[in-house]
Formats: structure tokens, sequence, C-alpha cells
């Protein structure tokens, strides 16, 4: 398969070949600022992150995927989805302590992929253009990304696989089921519960403690939960924090991401830092701890995490 990365390309191709264009079926999408020009279906795609899984799942289309790297914990993926990552042979889990994956050019073009899905910092979109390899990165995690995420960004980045799969009318069926589901949830949410809530990422271990703003999709899915974001005045998506500034908001509920490990490392990390235990939502026990993709970036996990806040946080539970 041919992919290009600029539509201008595929336009001066069919200038130069007369008829030609007419026998192209191209799809022009534009990610992180960037066109990506398909003119047909990938077949051999890379999965460097795992936040496309379950578009690729809703598609049926995982048996394009001949290679993946980084983190897939099991608790993201139904039995189904699981079976088909397992034919999917691994190239490397190997991540730095912030959970980024470490993967060389090499190891990558070595798959002749026709499509790599998931940027990561020492493998750009640049690089893998100049061997001609195009790359999708989920519109939530665009450098410089300020946009405020909505589920129906979800939807969108559905439709936007269908296309490139040439999967509509399962990219349709995935989205009205996933419509079905939110509208569920969402009763059973009930209104606004009035109570505050923050999502952090805290470093096992030791270190800098992570918090989620607007820009991140940690802020709809808190508001779809009834929530009130602690951090909604801020329009980052992730940023440092300090205890003495969690303790100055005191939110009622804390929601802690990681991307691998045992969660109670990751509740300690957090709830033995000196003073915590002054936390309101330490003191009554309202602390939850989630994968990561299960709130970021948007995708049908984070409809999975959000029912999960709120079975573990609705009035009663």
């Amino acid at each position: 398969m041919k992919a290009t990365r600029l539509l201008a390309v595929t336009v001066l191709l069919a200038a130069g070949c007369g008829g030609a264009a007419e026998e192209q079926a191209a799809f022009t999408m534009t990610n992180c600022g960037v066109k990506v020009t398909f003119d047909a279906p990938p077949q051999r795609v890379v999965l460097l992150k795992s936040a496309a899984v379950p578009y690729l799942h809703s598609l049926g289309v995982m048996d394009r995927v001949t290679a993946r790297a980084g983190q897939y914990p099991k608790e993201y993926y139904d039995a189904a989805t699981l079976a088909e990552l397992d034919k999917v042979p691994l190239l490397t889990d190997k991540t730095d302590t912030s959970g980024h994956l470490q993967i060389s050019k090499e190891i990558v073009i070595s798959q002749q992929p026709d499509l790599v899905l998931g940027e990561v910092d020492n493998l750009s979109r640049d690089t893998l253009a100049g061997v001609n390899i195009p790359l999708i990165e989920e519109p939530a995690m665009c450098p410089g990304s300020t946009s405020v995420p909505t589920f129906d960004d979800i939807y969108a980045q559905l439709d936007t696989y269908g296309k490139v799969f040439d999967r509509g009318a399962q990219a349709a069926a995935a989205v009205t089921a996933l419509k079905e589901r939110m509208a569920k949830i969402q009763t059973e949410a009930g209104p606004a519960s009035g109570r505050t809530a923050a999502v952090l990422y805290p470093t096992v271990g030791g270190g800098v403690t992570y918090a989620y703003g607007t820009a991140s999709m940690a802020h709809p899915q808190l508001e779809a939960a009834g929530f009130t974001n602690a951090f909604a005045g801020s329009k980052e998506r992730v940023f440092e924090v300090t205890l003495e500034e969690l303790l100055g908001r005191n939110p009622d509920v804390l929601i802690l991401l990681h991307s691998d490990g045992d969660p109670k490392a990751v509740e300690a990390a957090l709830t033995g830092l000196p003073g915590a235990e002054k936390l309101n939502a330490v003191r009554t026990g309202n602390v939850m701890t989630q994968l990561f993709n299960f709130t970021e970036p948007p995708s049908p996990l984070s409809v999975d995490g959000l029912e999960r806040i709120v079975k573990r946080f609705k009035p009663g539970a």
C-alpha cells in the first residue's frame, strides 16, 4: 500500500496520469495539524500505544495489526480483544519511569508497516515520514493540544478510523452502541452531586504528582459522573501539583491514574505523602485507582472508566 502525508502528492500524481484519479479512493485526514492521505485501507499496522485497540476491535480490523509495542494491561480488554492481542507479536514493552515507550526506529521500520498508531518520544512522525510510513496519534495526545475534549470526540474518532479502514458501517454501529451505553451510565450517575473530585497521576517511588485540567478527558469524565473538577480552572491537560495545592482545593474524591503495576503502590504514593491524611478524600476513603487509558485519551475505554467511577462513587455505593 502507498500512503503519503500530503494530499498534494495525490493530486499531482492524478494530474500526471490522466484518469488515474478516478481509480483511486483516497482518504485524507488531518492529524495533529498534518495531512495524512491513504489510497487504500492499511494492511500492516504497528501499534506503539494501546489507545487505538478498542477502536480497531470495534471495527473488526485487529487482524491488520502485525506488531505492537508498549503496555497492554489485561484489565482493559474483554476476552475477544485479548484473544486478538495475543496473536500480535510484542516487539518490546520497555518503558521509562514515566511510562513512555522506548523503541528504536529500526525495529519499527523492519516490520514494514503501512500505518503506525501512536507517537513516542524517540520515534516521531517526521522520522517515520522520512521513510514514507504514515502515523496517526490520538487527537487529544497531539503536542500543544488545548482543546477541551468531550465524549463526542470518541464518536468522531471511531468515524475517522472507519474511513481509514473502509469500515463505515461498523463505525456507525459502534457509535450507536456507545451512545446507548453513555445514556444508561449517566442515568445511573444521576444529577450533579455537588462533590468535587480530582484526577491525579502520582509517581511511584517518590517524585512529582500530576493533576489533570480541562484539556484532559478527565474533565468531561468527572462531569459525566456528577462531580465538579477541582482543577477546572486550569486549561492545561496535565501539570505538576503540590500537596499544599491539593490541600487548598481539598477534593471530596480522588481518582489516581497509573500505567501499570500494583494499584496499592500507586495509592500509597499519594496517601504516604506527609500531610496527605488531611485530605478529605483520604480521610473518608474516597480514593480510587484506575489504569490510565480508562480516562486518557478519549476512547471507548473512557466510557468503561466512567462506568467504573459511577459504580464506585454513586450515592449509596
